[in-house]
């Protein structure tokens, strides 16, 4: 069914459609036991994580539980929005450790710190987000359910029409992002080995929202007629919101050594289908470049469908939202995916 219309909102009436809580949600918030902190609530994803879980635990009757959300919030109204949806702010540079090992005690810990753009122009500083700060992390909650957020790029090209790449994969390094996001990885593994943390790798690719995604990239290129490379072929994607309530179930799922899960949309979609379905709705024909790869960064969703069902927003639902979106004026993130490269180069 397609979703309904929308009209331009504001950036706090789109936290408040992406944040909606899945009756998923609502029972682990209600089955798991003490606070909850997101670490890298400035993040495209931070604060929509963060509201849910505020929303999912007053619906289950735990409004005294807090939820904290850390960043270094160098804009002050970014404090104040989660102060605004009951989500309380704590300042900190998580390259600090001294800092990160005064940060309150949480049982639940939301892992989204990370840098990704800017990688190729400063790939020190990607290094020491990806790798340096998650060893501060490690060590300072050692003993809480930790849902760490890497990515589907740590994963090789596989033959677009495969299936994806599934957890048994073995990774691959393609360009220095990621490489920083395996060695994300191989940190908290270590540290959980060492420490018996609890922990869920959550790999996701790609979440889409009305101002920032792989969605917007396209139907933007197809209102202003701007080329659309279609080198790239294929990717995975899934609601925001949908994304966000996945990672409120995995703390139920947190195992030492860390659990690996996938977490995407059911299906690979390519680059020209989603283009051409947004010129249909716009009355705009893409214009297409490129010739499209036979391989491509792509994810095996089964399992995560397994434990969690199916997504609420299907490819439909998302395309018409975006494009609603757009044409009614609604402004953009202005963060590029860059969706189309394939050098590992962000």
């Amino acid at each position: 069914m397609r979703a309904p219309m929308t009209v331009a909102r504001t950036d706090r009436e789109i936290e408040w459609l992406l944040s909606e809580p899945t009756a998923g949600a609502v029972a682990a918030a209600r089955a798991l036991d003490g606070d909850f902190m997101v670490l890298g609530v400035g993040g495209k994803m931070g604060t929509t994580l963060a509201v849910m879980l505020r929303r999912a635990l007053d619906a289950a009757g735990r409004k005294n539980t807090r939820v904290l959300g850390v960043s270094r919030f160098s804009r002050p109204e970014g404090k104040r929005a989660l102060e605004e949806f009951g989500v309380v702010p704590v300042a900190c540079d998580l390259a600090d450790y001294e800092a990160v090992m005064k940060l309150p005690d949480a049982a639940n810990i939301e892992y989204l710190a990370g840098q990704k753009f800017g990688t190729d122009s400063a790939p020190d500083e990607t290094w020491i987000q990806n790798t340096i700060v998650p060893s501060h992390v490690a060590r300072r909650f050692r003993t809480a359910r930790m849902v760490i957020f890497s990515t589907g790029c740590v994963y090789p090209f596989v033959p677009v029409g495969s299936g994806g790449a599934t957890e048994a994969t073995p990774v691959a390094l393609l360009g220095e992002y990621a490489s920083t996001c395996v060695g994300r990885e191989r940190v908290f593994t270590h540290y959980a080995r060492k420490f018996g943390t609890p922990e869920l790798i959550y790999r996701l690719n790609y979440a889409v929202e009305l101002r920032y995604g792989v969605l917007a990239d396209i139907a933007q290129r197809v209102l202003s007629g701007e080329p659309i490379d279609e080198t790239m072929n294929a990717f995975n994607l899934i609601w925001q919101g949908d994304a966000c309530a996945r990672a409120i179930q995995c703390l139920e799922h947190v195992a030492s050594p860390p659990k690996l899960l996938n977490v995407t949309g059911p299906r690979e979609v390519t680059i020209r289908e989603v283009a051409e379905r947004f010129g249909a709705l716009v009355g705009r024909k893409p214009v297409m470049t490129g010739t499209p790869a036979t391989t491509a960064w792509l994810a095996n969703a089964d399992e995560s469908m397994r434990l969690f069902g199916p997504v609420t927003k299907s490819l439909e639902d998302m395309i018409a939202l975006v494009a609603d979106h757009l044409r009614s004026g609604g402004h953009l993130l202005g963060k590029p995916t860059h969706f189309e490269a394939r050098d590992g180069k962000f």
